[in-house]
């Protein structure tokens, strides 16, 4: 299993949407960085949310649901889409400001490439946001 990080802006897309839902597409991605990491999920991956904007934080956990196929909202069918299944909240929300102050993250690209929407998560990033919220 590996972990991946997805943001989202939640006036358009939240956590309680997905929560809403039960499981969602993950679509609209069009950085080819972000779409290689998408083409990499595998069913049953975890996946961290992370409400972008105002918010800049992680808030829940979700689950791949549905491995890369066609985004069917990009006309020139160059990127990819996911499903994502709804897991739960995180205990309290994990801010980037905590993230940032803790040298144990400086090679985290959501700490270096800020613009980047789609990201792996080492394990031991992972675990150390569970522990944090």
């Amino acid at each position: 299993m590996k972990y991946w990080l997805l943001k989202t802006e939640p006036d358009d897309y939240s956590l309680d949407d997905l929560k809403a839902e039960g499981v969602g597409m993950w679509d609209g991605v069009r950085n080819f960085k972000a779409a290689k990491y998408m083409k990499e999920m595998n069913e049953g991956d975890k996946v961290f949310i992370y409400h972008t904007g105002k918010e800049k934080q992680i808030v829940g956990i979700g689950i791949v649901a549905k491995e890369s196929y066609l985004d069917p909202t990009d006309e020139k069918e160059k990127f990819v889409a996911v499903d994502i299944s709804y897991l739960s909240e995180l205990k309290r929300p994990v801010t980037l400001k905590e993230i940032k102050a803790d040298p144990d993250f400086k090679e985290w690209e959501l700490v270096n490439i800020s613009r980047l929407s789609v990201m792996p998560v080492k394990k031991e990033y992972w675990e150390k946001i569970l522990t944090l919220s």
